[in-house]
């Protein structure tokens, strides 16, 4: 019978893309191994794209809450299932699942007082492993074995091409020519969020090269949305609400150049491939970058950067600001906006 680990996962789009790259790791190391992800629900619609991942299970609690029953009963009734438990955030509500369940070994940072609860526990070090995704995979790695920035392998999302095509169809989407996706939303705040003109004026410089633009995002990035729409003099095809993760991951593998802030979308456009701009504001490069060599990271890297924090201290936002919409699309243009542009 194969060994079947249960993965407790972070709460965030682009957390929850970048931890198949654990998932990935543990496959290469130990291929008959079976991967449950626990996540929050709408993490299913990811989870399904990861060949890797057996199960996924729906953690029955909003983002930051207890739920101290809740994690009981779902503790309970995976009881006698897992040999081995992974828990990647470093909160002690995290790991309360597997220590219901009476998982035997029980995988985590050092964090948050969670002696007993985590028994494999690891020493956090954020100088030796400056990105996410390094921590996340060296969790999976035998006890014992130092960290490595080196070897983390990339995320990658199944597309399924027929949906796709569905959803062209269902959203009235032109695919005569090439597309540049813009994700002007970061649901982290303010912080992260490139001026919605600069993104306007981005897409007018591609409409002027023959290119269409998608705009995506949740339903809570309309606002944000509309302000891109309203600046811009070019057409564009705001899909912000009317998409779910599933048809992003679809949709997004149709694009031929992504611009996008550091976000969850960003990291979804890297795992299916799209070449890709990305804006840091209030946050690092060096944590959580794309996975995906074509791509370009802009950020100021000023005296308060990074803060992060959701809303800028001095309220001017010089870190997003201060990078113009010229040199974004001549850094687009280089590093694959302009080849692709003719396939």
């Amino acid at each position: 019978m194969s060994r079947r680990v249960l993965v407790v996962a972070q709460a965030w789009v682009g957390d929850l893309v970048l931890s198949q790259s654990l998932y990935k790791a543990l496959k290469r190391r130990e291929p008959g191994v079976a991967i449950d992800v626990l996540a929050p629900a709408w993490g299913a619609a990811l989870l399904a794209r990861m060949r890797e991942v057996s199960r996924a299970i729906a953690m029955p609690l909003v983002h930051g809450e207890l739920g101290l029953s809740a994690r009981l009963r779902l503790g309970r009734e995976l009881r006698g299932v897992y040999e081995q438990a992974i828990v990647l955030p470093r909160s002690l509500k995290a790991a309360l699942v597997p220590w219901f369940a009476r998982v035997p070994r029980r995988t985590g940072f050092r964090g948050e007082m969670r002696y007993g609860l985590i028994n494999d526990v690891r020493p956090f070090d954020a100088g030796a492993m400056p990105r996410i995704v390094d921590r996340f995979v060296f969790l999976g790695e035998s006890r014992g074995v130092a960290p490595d920035t080196r070897d983390a392998p990339a995320p990658e999302l199944r597309v399924d091409r027929g949906r796709a095509a569905s959803c062209v169809q269902e959203l009235a989407l032109d695919l005569q020519k090439p597309v540049l996706a813009l994700m002007p939303g970061a649901a982290f705040g303010k912080s992260k969020q490139w001026p919605p003109a600069y993104f306007a004026d981005v897409a007018d410089r591609y409409a002027a090269d023959g290119w269409q633009t998608w705009l995506f995002g949740s339903s809570g990035d309309r606002p944000l949305a509309r302000a891109v729409v309203r600046a811009a003099s070019s057409p564009i095809a705001d899909l912000c609400g009317r998409t779910d993760l599933a048809d992003v991951v679809d949709l997004m593998s149709l694009a031929s150049f992504a611009v996008t802030n550091d976000s969850g979308l960003m990291h979804v456009a890297a795992a299916v491939g799209c070449p890709l701009v990305a804006i840091y504001g209030a946050t690092s490069p060096d944590y959580t970058p794309p996975m995906l060599p074509a791509s370009r990271l802009f950020w100021r890297n000023l005296e308060c950067s990074p803060c992060w924090k959701k809303t800028c201290r001095y309220g001017h936002y010089h870190c997003l600001t201060g990078i113009p919409p010229d040199e974004v699309y001549a850094a687009a243009r280089k590093v694959g906006g302009k080849a692709r542009a003719s396939q």
